[in-house]
């Protein structure tokens, strides 16, 4: 047998389509596939939004300065 992703068969895939029916009951597994299905959108959107994301820079395209570490900063009463 061919395997696929993930040594995933085409038998497996079955298996767990009829298990998910079983427990889902056939009005459920629609509305549960195309929540599964936006919330896998979703997760590609925001890591392509993600990797695509500027660095960020100040007006004249320099970028911005890191933020000083906190023993950087002075100690004491100001």
């Amino acid at each position: 047998m061919r395997a696929t992703m993930a040594g995933i068969t085409p038998v497996h895939l079955i298996i767990i389509l009829v298990v998910a029916l079983l427990i889902l009951g056939p009005g459920k597994l629609p509305e549960t596939g195309a929540a599964l299905g936006k919330a896998m959108r979703d997760f590609r959107l925001s890591m392509k939004d993600e990797d695509s994301s500027p660095s960020p820079t100040t007006a004249t395209g320099v970028a911005a300065p890191d933020a000083p570490h906190p023993t950087d900063l002075p100690s004491g009463p100001v």
